[in-house]
């Protein structure tokens, strides 16, 4: 499914600008060569997201569809409350003593367990009901988001706008949570009233994430 490609590339992609795994990989590029980073950051990717598809393809096994939806429009919103609340490495990026290339692809695999772009690929999995495509589009975004990261923050010595970044990427992530549940919820549901609500709460969620980020002092934004 081109479509099931397609979406898990540009949501993976928008996901890790920003995040805590970029910027592990960005940290350790400061160590190791540039091609030993982004090989540890692959084997880490293709097994971390097999797991996540595989994950999230059984979820519509034992889960109605509608609810799935449902669950997946929820949970994209919430990633974007994420993306703007933002992320800090804790250690991950600290010395071992194994190769280069297993360090990295052992700290970023424990990265993503959890993170927001492991998340998103078992949303987009059981959303899509598929895991080939699935699998390869997440996994081609975060090589691309992290290539991109490394070259631009390392190589070319500049660093990403994150702030116009972080909210891009946040906004079309909420954007298409809400327009999920407009798809997916029962259409009795869709009352003036209940949409107003939903769209004031969102509102209110965005300026009080907001807020938690500024109060982090590891959370800088450029």
């Amino acid at each position: 499914m081109i479509t099931a490609f397609v979406t898990s590339f540009v949501f993976v992609v928008l996901a890790e600008m920003g995040d805590k795994t970029q910027l592990l990989a960005m940290a350790f590029a400061t160590r190791y060569r540039w091609q030993t980073v982004m090989w540890g950051v692959f084997a880490a990717t293709v097994l971390n997201h097999l797991f996540a598809v595989v994950v999230g393809n059984y979820i519509t096994h034992f889960m109605p569809m509608s609810y799935i939806q449902i669950v997946a429009a929820v949970s994209f919103i919430l990633f974007g409350l994420w993306t703007i609340r933002g992320d800090e490495l804790q250690g991950e990026d600290k010395e071992t003593g194994r190769s280069p290339f297993w360090t990295v692809a052992i700290a970023f695999f424990m990265a993503e367990m959890g993170d927001k772009t492991q998340l998103a690929t078992v949303a987009l999995a059981a959303q899509f009901n598929t895991i080939i495509p699935v699998w390869l589009g997440t996994t081609t975004g975060m090589m691309l988001a992290d290539g991109i990261g490394i070259i631009i923050g390392i190589v070319l010595g500049k660093k990403i706008p994150e702030r116009a970044v972080k909210w891009s990427a946040a906004i079309i992530f909420i954007l298409f949570g809400l327009f999920g549940l407009y798809e997916s919820v029962p259409k009795y549901l869709l009352t003036a009233a209940n949409m107003a609500g939903t769209s004031i709460m969102t509102v209110l969620l965005i300026y009080l994430t907001y807020r938690l980020g500024k109060q982090n002092p590891n959370a800088d934004e450029k």
